[in-house]
């Protein structure tokens, strides 16, 4: 059976900030003469110093973010990495192959290697590039406002009205493709766009759960991604602050407890 694990750039990012010493370890420097292939090799050989190198293939591939992937299948190791890296350092480089590597063998990389990693993406350059990608590359795929059951448009200048004075302008909004319960709402910034997961256009589904949702997803637009370092922090204490105030706080939450 063939395995396939990434290093998604938003949940690399999306770290609470790091405040304790991160532990020493040894670790090689990088040669900037090194190939991709030939920084995964090293690496793979760090990983498991008694097993074979096996052979490994490396591409740099036009993604719509800037995720990574590995995959190990019929004795070959192939690494897609995102272009947004094609001439990256090669210390940044190494910590993405200790990254991967590391998932694929279930060995977890050390703090240093995703501190660095999260770093480099962090960067303004590379915030800015990110953003870019997204918007060309990238598309939301939806089944737009109007639900079966509630209409999106409705739902959002009914909140902006009453708890927003209604000076918020409205997004893109669309209900999704998938009934998600684990994913209910999300808000994309790169094309100003809030889904919210179709299992809440549905009779059973509390219309307080709906309205708790769309709310937190509001306070996105509202409250801006702070980046500080290799920190991206998505709810501020700010953000948590706002959404405390929803009249129906606890009730809302303990309503989507409940609902699966």
């Amino acid at each position: 059976m063939p395995a396939e694990l990434f290093a998604p750039e938003n949940t690399l990012e999306d770290a609470s900030e790091d405040t304790g010493f991160l532990t020493p370890v040894n670790v090689s420097s990088s040669l900037f003469f090194e190939s991709p292939v030939e920084i995964f090799a090293r690496v793979h050989r760090e990983i498991r110093p008694r097993t074979p190198v096996p052979a490994i293939v490396v591409e740099f591939k036009q993604f719509a973010n800037a995720d990574s992937h590995v995959r190990l299948e019929s004795g070959t190791v192939t690494v897609r990495i995102t272009d947004l890296l094609e001439g990256a350092p090669a210390p940044v480089l190494e910590s993405l192959a200790h990254i991967l590597l590391g998932k694929l063998y279930r060995k977890p990389a050390a703090r240093q290697y995703e501190h660095r990693y999260r770093l480099y993406l962090n960067r303004r350059d590379m915030r800015r590039r990110i953003t870019l990608v997204r918007q060309t590359r990238g598309r939301k795929v939806h089944l737009g406002s109007q639900g079966s059951v509630h209409n999106l448009e409705e739902v959002f200048e009914e909140l902006n009205q009453k708890y927003f004075g209604g000076m918020m302008t409205r997004p893109g909004l669309g209900w999704s493709h998938v009934r998600s319960r684990t994913r209910l709402g999300h808000f994309d910034p790169c094309h100003q766009m809030i889904m919210i997961s179709r299992i809440f256009d549905d009779p059973r589904a509390p219309r307080l759960a709906l309205e708790y949702v769309m709310f937190h997803e509001m306070l996105h637009l509202h409250y801006p991604v702070d980046h500080s370092g290799a920190r991206r922090c998505v709810h501020t204490p700010e953000f948590k602050a706002h959404e405390k105030q929803f009249p129906q706080f606890k009730e809302a939450r303990a309503l989507l407890k409940k609902m699966w």
